[in-house]
Order: C-alpha cells, then structure tokens, then sequence
C-alpha cells in the first residue's frame, strides 16, 4: 500500500471512528428501551428498511464539537502532506483512550429504502439526551426536508423527543419554525408524508405528526399534548394524567389526530410499510421503475476498482494531479467525452455516464483562470439546454489573482461562470475532494448555491483562504503598525492554527456545510444513487402535468 492510500485510510478510518460513537448510543440503551417494551431509535430504522438494501445517512456528524456536543472537531494525521490539526479527540482513563460521545444532532437523517420505493427518513434519536433537539439538530432535520421537497421523495419520521433543547432556544427557537412551514409544503406538494409517533411528541414536537398527511400512535408509549400535565396543572389548575392528555388511544378515538393505533413499535413500523406502498400503488410503470431500480446491484459497467481512486488522487491538494484519472474510475468503462480540452486547461469539463445515465462534469485542479472559468459557463449553458444533471468535483484554491489575470478578465468571467452555476436549470451535485477556497468555492457550486446534493471527502479543506496566506495578511498589517516581531510572530502561529482548524472536513460536516464525509472509493455509487433520485423528480413532476394529480394547495389538513 502507498503511503498516500494510508494517508486516505487513515483520514477514513477517523470520520468512521466518530460516527460508530454516535451509533454506539443506541446498543447502550437497549436494557433502558427493551423494559418499555420498545425498539431502539436504530433498531426502529433497522427494521423500517428493507433488508440487505443501501441507506445513504446524511450529516451523521452534524454538531460536532457544538453546544452540548463535547467531540472535538480535529485530525490529528500521520502523513507526509498533512499537518497536525488541533487537538487530539479524548481523554487518557489509564491505559486507554475515551472518546468523547458525539451527538449527531440527536437525530437519524438517511436516504433508504422503505417496500421497494426510496424515501427520506428522519428518526428522533431518544438515546441521545431523550431525543432533545439542539440548533444543529434543526438545521439537520431542515435539510433532510429540503432534500425531500426537491427530489419529490416520501418522507418517514419516526418520532420520540423530549422537544427542544431550551438552554439554546434562542438558536432554535425561530429557525425550528421552518420545520413546520416544511411540512405544509410537502403535503401541498403532494409528497407524502408518514409519521410513526413511538413516545413522547411534546410541545412543538405535537407539530410534527399534526402536520403530516397519516399519522401512527404506539399504544400506551406515544404522548401528542402541547403540555404535559405539570405544565398543565400550573396554567390551569387541572389534574390531568398523560394518557388522558394526549395518549394514543385519545388520538385515536376522540381527536382523530391518529389514523392507526398500533400495540407495539414492530406493528407501527409493519403499518407504516403496509401504507407507503398503497399509496404509491398507481405509479406509472415508468415512475415504478425510476422508484425501486437499485443502482447498486450493477457494477458491470465500471471496469476499475473504487480502489483506484486512493491511488490517483493526493490526500493533499496542494500537489498536482490529473483529474481525468478521477473522471476514469467514475466514468461507465472509464469513458469521457472532453469538451475544449485544450483551451483552459485548469479546468476539466465534459460529458460522462455513470451506471447508465448522462452527466455532465466539471472537474479542477488549483487557481481557476479566465479562459477555464469562460469554458465552464459555456458548458454548463449546453448543459442545461440538453437536460444533462451536473457533477462538480471540486478541487480550487481560488480564482486567479495578479495583474495578468485582470486584464484576462478573471472578473468578467468569474462573474459569468457564477452566474451559471446559480442559474443552471438541471440539478446538481457537488463533491468536495481537496481545497475549497475564496469564490472558488462558491464558483464550482459549494453549499451557498445550492446544490441538491453536496458531499465531501476526509481531506477536503473549505476556508476564505489557507491558514498560511490569513497569516501573511495578517501580518502585512501588523508590519505597517509597527507591532514588535515577538508580538507578530505569535500572531501568525495563531492566526495560521485558527484557519487551519476551521478548515477541515470536521469543522465543515458539524455545521452541515455538506451533507456528509463519505469514503472517497464510495464516490462513483453515491454519484448514482443522486443521478438516480433526479430521474425519479423528473417522472414524478411530469406525471403530475400529464395526469393532472397530486396537488392540493392547502396541503391534507388534520380534519
């Protein structure tokens, strides 16, 4: 093995070790919910799931290092084109090292498989903190929404929470609204929605299943009250039991707040299957077969191992490589069709197929010049007037500065390139494999451009700049000052430590600046796993022109 595939292993090796913490929360509470006679938060989604089919998870690090999120967002790696970063996660207890426990966001947020037909899922995970739902643990649920809204997908939660996290309500507070305003669009949309209540659903939590379109109570364990009867007796003097409140039985029988009552977690989750598939029982044999084809069951029409990508690309991005030879590994029998290869030549674009379908790709490596930024605007105009989805690979330090490059009109053509990437008509899809710097970054379609999807590798870096130039500039300022140099020295070793921390791919996944760290050899599936979801909105969208169905523009009002 090369010393740069250890390098990506062991990056690798770090993002899975933090998210089997998280994961490692709901085998300690087993005892705690098998007494209640109820699944674990995972075991609830375990069982959802078909068996032996992929579960794309989303934001598994979300909040790392924040709030009451203790894990320390830093690698420390051993390579030679890495530096030390921050601070090693844990504390010594004798002769072993504790990792401090991870929180996730205290909720489950994946892409899975539910009766055949993809879904978004968002499970409530009450092993961590009861479920309590901190800032990031909004952002993390109005992405899985955002997700569900633009790719038409039906949308599972599976609800327990203890609400909100009040000691940061004022972060959560106006934000969390959203969450609702969501689920009026989804079913106004007609996306469906289906919520599983399988404890507590308090206070705002009660929102949840009262804005979804069918609704499932666990008997004697779901609670659905806009206060709980301490808060009750206070308001109002009344003494009330919480089963009388708002148990599932009530909801079934009096409000009709719930459609079914189950006895236990495995009967809700069996309902729940029961239901997603009649409800999608007059798909068109078309939109069926965009809905249940499993991309991962066709590996024959890539003929280089995933393996190749460790080799071919640098854990470093300052050191220089061929992105044709990322394109290939991707790319169906490692064929590309390049446009303009010789003009710009920083930047890579053209077409490919990935397990069958047309994408159009934009790949680059460094500084982006004026003739690469001009290239991509251009083809990601034909792009659009074509219907071909976009992938970016991104891999930029910036746009090119320096008197040469303004009289090229880095400006001019930056802007238009810009202007493309916001405006393409064809969704998008972003991989972050190396720098993400300055409007590079917003140019090759990072997360404030909104890309259906944004996914980034281990050793992925996003800053306004790198830590060294923040450093330089910093300094320049403090020379003309006329700051000692013990005092401007110290401040480069901290400004330059600063950025280098914030930078990395830890620091960006807490706060949900992509949608996940994923293995850089799982890059060409999860590529066909969105190209496949695109082609499904696009049956579904024109499925509903055609046949008039599908929208009530008020949405499935709890009546």
């Amino acid at each position: 093995m090369s010393l740069e595939q250890s390098s990506h292993l062991d990056l690798i090796r770090r993002v899975r070790t933090l998210e089997s913490a998280v994961r490692e929360s709901s085998r300690r509470a087993k005892g705690k919910f098998a007494k209640r006679g109820q699944l674990t938060p995972r075991a609830r989604l375990n069982r959802l799931l078909d068996p032996a089919t992929p579960l794309l998870e989303l934001s598994t690090l979300a909040g790392l290092g924040m709030h009451d999120d203790k894990a320390i967002a830093s690698f420390k790696v051993n390579t030679h084109t890495e530096k030390e970063v921050g601070k090693e996660t844990g504390k010594e207890t004798g002769k072993e090292t504790e990792i401090e426990k991870p929180l996730g966001g205290s909720g489950i947020s994946a892409i899975g498989w539910v009766s055949g037909l993809r879904v978004v899922i968002y499970v409530h995970d009450a092993s961590i903190k009861g479920g309590a739902i901190s800032p990031m643990g909004v952002k993390k649920l109005l992405r899985a929404q955002q997700i569900a809204l633009e790719n038409a997908l039906p949308m599972i939660t599976l609800a327990e929470s203890a609400g909100a996290n009040l000691s940061y309500q004022s972060e959560l507070f106006v934000e969390g609204g959203k969450t609702f305003a969501n689920q009026a669009r989804l079913s106004a949309k007609g996306i469906p929605q289906l919520t599983i209540v399988h404890g507590s659903s308090t206070a705002g939590g009660a929102y949840i299943p009262g804005l979804s379109d069918l609704v499932i109570m666990v008997k004697e364990r779901a609670k659905v009250f806009l206060a709980g009867p301490p808060l009750v007796a206070a308001a109002t003097g009344e003494v009330v039991d919480d089963e009388t409140l708002g148990g599932a039985e009530m909801h079934g029988e009096i409000t009709g707040s719930a459609e079914w009552v189950a006895e236990d977690d495995q009967e809700a989750i069996l309902m729940a299957r029961r239901w997603l598939r009649t409800i999608y029982s007059s798909l068109s044999p078309r939109q069926v077969e965009c809905l249940t084809h499993s991309l991962y069951l066709d590996s024959a029409s890539s003929t280089l191992s995933s393996q190749e990508v460790l080799k071919r690309v640098p854990v470093d991005f300052r050191v220089p490589y061929d992105p044709r030879a990322l394109l290939e590994v991707i790319a169906d029998h490692r064929e590309i069709d390049e446009f303009k290869p010789h003009f710009g030549q920083d930047m890579v674009v053209g077409l490919m197929k990935c397990y069958g379908q047309p994408v159009a790709f934009l790949c680059n490596h460094g500084p982006i010049f004026p003739q690469g930024a001009s290239k991509a605007a251009q083809w990601i105009a034909l792009s659009c007037q074509r219907g071909w989805p976009l992938v970016f690979f991104q891999n930029t330090t910036g746009f090119m500065v320096g008197s040469q490059a303004e009289r090229d009109g880095i400006v001019k053509r930056g802007s238009a390139l810009i202007q493309a990437v916001t405006n393409a008509t064809v969704p998008k899809v972003t991989f972050l494999i190396g720098g993400s710097f300055g409007a590079g970054h917003y140019a090759m379609c990072g997360r404030p451009f909104d890309p259906r999807f944004i996914f980034a590798w281990p050793n992925q870096r996003l800053a306004v700049m790198g830590g060294a130039q923040a450093a330089g500039v910093f300094d320049q300022i403090a020379s003309r000052a006329g700051m000692p140099q013990a005092k401007r020295d110290a401040q480069r070793i901290r400004i330059e430590s600063q950025f280098d921390r914030e930078s990395t791919s830890l620091f960006a996944t807490a706060r949900l600046w992509d949608d996940g760290i994923i293995d850089p050899r799982d890059t060409r599936r999860v590529l066909g796993e969105t190209l496949s979801i695109f082609e499904w909105e696009r049956s579904w969208r024109a499925s509903k022109k055609t046949r008039d169905l599908g929208e009530f523009p008020l949405g499935v009002a709890r009546l």
